[in-house]
C-alpha cells in the first residue's frame, strides 16, 4: 500500500503527539524495569502514587501550572511499564511453577504452545506448565522429545503428562556466543526438560485453545498443499510465504535468502500485512456505495486480516503487525488528518501494554517498528528529492525510496545481531516486491481453492513456476558474495551513534541549518573517534580462551588485533574463534596446532592429552589441562607437580571428569570443566 494512501503528514513535529510522548514514557519504564528489576511491591507502590499524585493535579488543575499535569501523566506511564514488565517476572507470579521447589521430580502436565523446528536430535515444543503433582501452575518451559519414529509427533494444545525434573536453561560456554538462555527468558522461558518418547502419557482428551485451533487449520491446509504437485522448495516458501511456517524450508534457501537481504519475505510479519491491507481497501472498495458501507469494509478488512493471522499461527509477529495495521485500517476509515507517528505510537503503546513488555526485547520487533518508523519519516523526504515523469519510473523510485528508508532504519539493528551487511538489497526489493502483492494474493486463491478440493493443476504449475522464478532470482542475487559484507563488529555503543548520525542527517535534510550540520558533524566524529579508540586499546591486549567444544579441543589466543587459533580441528573451532573474532574486532586470524606447553605472564600451562602424556622436565607447572581423556593417574601427578588450578575440557569422558573432579576435591585443588563452568579465560596486559 502506498504510503500517500494513509492520512496525515510525516512532516509533523514528531513529538507534538501525547500518544508519542505516552509511548516513550511507556518504553522507557519498561526498561528501567528489565535493567533494574524492582521488586513488585516497590512497582505497585511507584504506580499508585503516581496516579494519586495525577489525581491531585487533576483536581487542582486551574491553580497548578499547566505542565504538571503532563510530567506527572509521564511519570504514570512510566511506572505502568515498570509495573507490566515486573508482573511478567515469574519470580512475582503466585501460580508460576518456579515458586515450588524444582530440586526433585515431580508430576508435571504440559501442553504444548508452539511447535518449533526440530534439530538432529529432538523434536522441540514450547510447552505451558499446568499442572505440577496435584497443583495448578503457571509459566513456560523449552520441550525436548528425543526423536523416535514409532512415536507421533505432538501438536498445540496436546496435553502430556511426565515425571521428571526441570533443569534451567544452561548459559553460553564460550565468550561472545550468542546468548541463547537470556533470547528464551526475554520470552518468558527459564526451563527446559528432556524426555525419551516413552517417558510421557500422552491425555487422550485435551481442552482446545485459539492456538491448537489456528496450529490445526495451518497444518491442515499444509497436508491440502502437499497433495498438489509443488516442488519441494518451493512448497517450504509457500508455507513460510503464507502461513508463517518455515520448519521445512531447506538450508540452502534459507541461507540465500538471508545473503541476499530478501529474508523479510520469508519472515511472515508487517511487511504481508501491510500489503494485504493494501489489498483489500482495493478490493472492497464496491463495498463503500453501500448505506454505512465505510463502516462495513472496516469490519470486513480486520476481519479478514486476523483471519489471515489466524491461518498463520497467532505468532508473536503476526500478533503484533496484526495489531498494528488494525489500527491503520481504523485511521484510513477515519480518514482524518493524523500523522503515522501517531497511528504507529498507539498501536505499539497497546501491544507492548496488552501482549507481551518483553516484545521490545525481541529481534523481530526491534527491527519491524525500525523499518515502519523509517519508512514514515524518511520515505517523503526521499520522494522530494525527484519527482519522475513516467509512471513505470515513479514506481521503481517508490520502491527504491522504501528500500534505502527502511534499511537505514534496520542497518544498526542487523550489524549489532548479525554482523553482515548485504549489499545488493536494493537489486532484491526492485526483483521481488513490485510481485509481492500478486504473489500473495495467488496464494490465498491458491489455499482457497485447495481447502475447496477445487484447485486446478495449471494454477499449481502457475504458482510452482512464479515461486521457482523468485528463488532463482535471490539465489542469484546470493550467488553475488563481492556484495555481502560479513564479520563486521559493531558493539552497543556504535548502534547508539549508528541511529544518533541517522537521526541527525534526517533533520538535516528536512531543514538545514548551522546547528543541525554541527550536531552531525560531531555524531560522525564521535563514531570514528569511537573505532580508533578501540583499536588502540586492542593493541596492548593479550589474552588466551581455552574453550568448551564437545568432543575437541581448542584454544585462543589474542595479541592485539591478532587471533591465533590452537586446534587440530579448524572446522570444530570455527565458530567460537568467529563470535570471538567480531566481537574483539580481530584483523588478522591463522591456525596453528596445539602444543603441549605456554607460558603465560611468566607461569607454565601444561596440556596432556591422549597422545602425550609426558610432563615437561624441570619445569614449574602452574595450569594443568587435560583434554581429549588422556589415561593419567591424576593424583599421582598432583603430587609431583603441585598445579596450582586443574582445567577439563569438552573432548573428554564424562566418567574421566568425575573422576578427576573428586580426586582435586580431594587434594582441595581448584578445578575447572569448561562443560559446567565455561570457558576459562586468562587476561593479563
Amino acid at each position: 500500500m502506498p504510503l500517500s494512501r494513509l492520512p496525515g503528514s510525516s512532516r509533523m513535529r514528531l513529538l507534538q503527539f501525547t500518544t508519542v510522548k505516552l509511548t516513550l514514557c511507556l518504553i522507557c519504564g519498561i526498561l528501567i524495569g528489565y535493567y533494574l528489576r524492582p521488586s513488585l511491591p516497590l512497582s505497585l507502590s511507584l504506580t499508585a502514587a503516581s496516579l494519586i499524585l495525577l489525581g491531585v493535579v487533576f483536581a487542582y488543575y486551574h491553580k497548578l501550572p499547566t505542565f504538571l499535569f503532563a510530567f506527572f501523566t509521564g511519570l504514570l506511564a512510566i511506572a505502568i511499564g515498570i509495573l507490566s514488565l515486573t508482573l511478567r517476572e515469574s519470580h512475582n507470579l503466585g501460580r508460576h511453577y518456579s515458586q515450588q521447589n524444582l530440586d526433585k521430580n515431580r508430576a508435571y502436565t504440559y501442553k504444548i504452545r508452539e511447535v518449533l523446528k526440530p534439530n538432529g536430535y529432538s523434536d522441540r515444543y514450547v510447552a505451558n506448565v499446568i499442572g505440577m503433582d496435584n497443583l495448578k501452575v503457571s509459566g513456560k518451559i523449552l520441550l525436548n522429545i528425543a526423536v523416535d519414529s514409532s512415536v507421533k509427533p505432538l501438536m498445540v494444545d496436546d496435553e502430556i503428562l511426565a515425571y521428571t525434573t526441570l533443569y534451567p536453561i544452561a548459559p553460553p560456554l564460550n565468550p561472545h556466543q550468542f546468548n541463547y538462555k537470556k533470547y528464551l527468558s526475554n520470552i518468558g522461558i527459564e526451563h527446559q526438560v528432556k524426555l525419551e518418547g516413552h517417558e510421557y502419557y500422552l491425555k487422550p482428551q485435551a481442552s482446545t485453545t485459539i492456538f491448537g485451533t489456528a496450529y490445526r487449520i495451518r497444518d491442515h491446509i499444509i497436508q491440502n498443499l502437499k497433495k498438489e504437485d509443488f516442488g519441494a522448495e518451493e512448497l517450504g516458501v509457500i508455507q513460510a510465504l503464507l502461513l508463517g511456517q518455515r520448519n521445512e524450508i531447506t538450508a540452502e534457501i534459507d541461507t540465500e535468502y538471508k545473503d541476499a537481504g530478501a529474508y523479510h519475505i520469508l519472515a511472515l510479519s508487517g511487511l504481508h500485512i501491510g500489503i494485504l491491507l493494501g489489498l483489500f481497501h482495493f478490493l472492497l472498495r464496491p463495498l463503500e456505495l453501500l448505506p454505512k458501507g465505510r463502516t462495513i469494509k472496516l469490519v470486513v478488512i480486520v476481519l479478514l486480516l486476523w483471519a489471515f493471522a489466524l491461518l498463520a499461527g497467532l505468532s508473536a509477529s503476526i500478533l503484533r503487525a496484526t495489531t498494528m495495521f488494525t489500527f491503520v485500517a481504523y485511521a484510513l476509515y477515519l480518514n482524518r488528518p493524523t500523522s503515522h507517528f501517531n497511528i504507529l505510537a498507539l498501536s505499539l503503546f497497546f501491544i507492548l501494554l496488552l501482549l507481551d513488555p518483553l516484545l521490545l526485547f525481541q529481534v523481530g520487533f526491534q527491527l519491524s517498528y525500525a523499518a515502519v518508523f523509517a519508512i514514515v519519516w524518511i520515505y517523503p523526504l526521499l520522494q522530494k528529492l525527484w519527482i519522475p515523469q513516467y509512471w513505470i519510473i515513479k514506481k521503481g523510485w517508490e520502491l527504491v525510496s522504501v528500500s534505502i528508508a527502511a534499511q537505514l532504519g534496520v542497518f544498526p539493528i542487523s550489524l549489532f545481531y548479525f554482523h553482515q551487511f548485504p549489499g545488493l538489497f536494493l537489486i532484491s526489493s526492485l526483483l521481488i516486491l513490485p510481485f509481492l502483492t500478486f504473489i500473495l494474493g495467488f496464494g490465498i486463491l491458491v489455499i482457497v481453492l485447495s481447502l475447496a478440493n477445487s484447485l486446478p493443476p495449471v494454477l499449481v504449475t502457475i504458482y510452482d513456476t512464479v515461486i521457482r522464478w523468485m528463488n532463482s532470482i535471490i539465489g542469484l542475487v546470493a550467488q553475488q558474495e563481492n556484495f555481502l559484507f560479513r564479520n563486521i563488529s559493531f558493539d552497543t555503543i556504535q548502534l547508539i551513534l549508528s541511529y544518533a548520525i541517522i537521526i541527525s542527517l534526517v533533520t538535516v535534510f528536512i531543514k538545514v541549518s548551522y546547528k543541525r550540520v554541527v550536531v552531525f558533524l560531531v555524531f560522525v566524529l564521535c563514531f570514528q573517534s569511537y573505532i580508533l579508540g578501540i583499536g588502540h586499546l586492542a593493541q596492548d591486549k593479550e589474552s588466551l580462551v581455552i574453550g568448551h567444544l564437545g568432543r575437541n579441543s581448542g584454544l585462543i589466543h589474542q595479541t592485539g588485533q591478532k587471533l591465533t587459533v590452537f586446534t587440530t580441528n579448524p572446522e570444530a573451532t570455527a565458530r567460537m574463534a568467529n563470535d570471538y573474532a567480531i566481537a574483539q574486532n580481530i584483523i588478522e586470524m591463522q591456525h596453528r596446532p596445539i602444543k603441549n606447553s605456554y607460558l603465560i605472564g611468566g607461569k607454565r600451562m601444561v596440556i596432556l592429552d591422549s597422545t602425550n602424556m609426558a610432563l615437561p622436565k624441570n619445569y614449574e607447572v602452574s595450569t594443568l589441562v587435560l583434554t581429549q581423556s588422556p589415561k593419567i593417574n591424576l593424583e599421582r601427578i598432583l603430587d609431583s607437580i603441585g598445579p596450582n588450578i586443574i582445567i577439563a575440557d569438552g573432548s573428554n569422558y564424562k566418567s574421566y571428569i568425575s573422576r578427576w573432579k573428586a580426586t582435586c576435591h580431594k587434594k582441595k585443588l581448584p578445578f575447572h570443566h569448561t562443560g559446567e563452568n565455561g570457558a576459562f579465560i586468562y587476561t593479563w596486559q
